[in-house]
């Protein structure tokens, strides 16, 4: 099923596939509804799948093109999403942005989310102060090298930060890349424009997660480097919330890279 839902400001492009319980996907990055499918594919047997594309992205537009945007606007898109769709706590897999929203979920709007997992949530506030603002600095640097230099030598610098190789081409067998069409290309663009801008002025309350009612399960990919920033927030995370950190197939984008074995290790962790 697809469909939209106005919100303040925007409206968002949905989509639900499936039977069974509910699962909402957070994207990543420049992450549209359809940016998981080879693992939605593989789990609509089992849950009634949500995905979505944030406000800014492809099909989800804006009341006022080039507006900017908080993990607080995208933590109440899902809100009035769910709302809209279930009565019911659902479980939602967030990865890296996704997982940073749906921590703001847990605490903004709390009984919404059953289970989050999250998958190297991109959140700095989870980290010593040091730490955190050496990476909102790094953020901020990566948006001053896009502005000036375009998207291919960010995209370069935002694989180092987050840990993947992107000469490396460990992927299960079968699976078709999503090509760098003018969509992502726009995708990528307001991304590194407006949700990094978003992530370095985060407002959430971390001190709030270890009380919330949800049941947080910090995960990281098992290929991901143990020094990068993503792994170190989910590790963090795991501390904050006494959480054992669940290891995923593949890396940072292992939804991607490795659907099938990524979807029998969610189905497992919901069991």
């Amino acid at each position: 099923m697809e469909n939209t839902l106005k919100v303040p400001g925007a409206e968002l492009y949905y989509e639900v596939r499936g039977s069974g319980p509910a699962l909402l996907i957070g994207q990543s990055g420049e992450g549209d509804a359809g940016r998981s499918r080879d693992l939605v594919d593989r789990l609509v047997g089992d849950f009634r799948v949500i995905t979505y594309d944030r406000r800014g992205l492809s099909r989800s537009r804006l009341d006022e093109p080039g507006q900017g945007v908080t993990l607080a606007d995208h933590a109440y898109d899902v809100h009035l999403l769910l709302a809209k769709l279930t009565d019911e706590p659902v479980t939602m897999l967030g990865c890296s942005l996704g997982a940073s929203i749906g921590l703001h979920v847990v605490v903004d709007h709390p009984g919404q989310l059953g289970a989050l997992i999250a998958h190297e949530p991109v959140t700095p506030r989870l980290l010593p102060e040091d730490e955190r603002t050496r990476h909102e600095r790094e953020l901020l640097h990566l948006q001053d090298v896009h502005r000036r230099e375009g998207l291919a030598p960010t995209l370069k610098l935002v694989a180092e930060v987050l840990g993947i190789d992107p000469t490396n081409r460990n992927a299960e067998p079968d699976l078709t890349p999503q090509p760098m069409n003018a969509q992502r290309i726009a995708n990528f663009d307001f991304f590194i424009e407006h949700d990094f801008t978003a992530i370095v002025h985060d407002t959430l309350d971390v001190a709030a997660l270890p009380g919330a009612s949800t049941r947080i399960v910090p995960a990281v990919g098992k290929t991901t480097p143990e020094n990068v920033f993503d792994r170190q927030c989910a590790m963090a995370l795991g501390e904050l919330v006494g959480a054992e950190v669940r290891g995923f197939p593949g890396g940072h984008n292992g939804n991607t890279s490795h659907p099938q074995a990524y979807a029998a290790a969610l189905r497992a962790l919901c069991d």
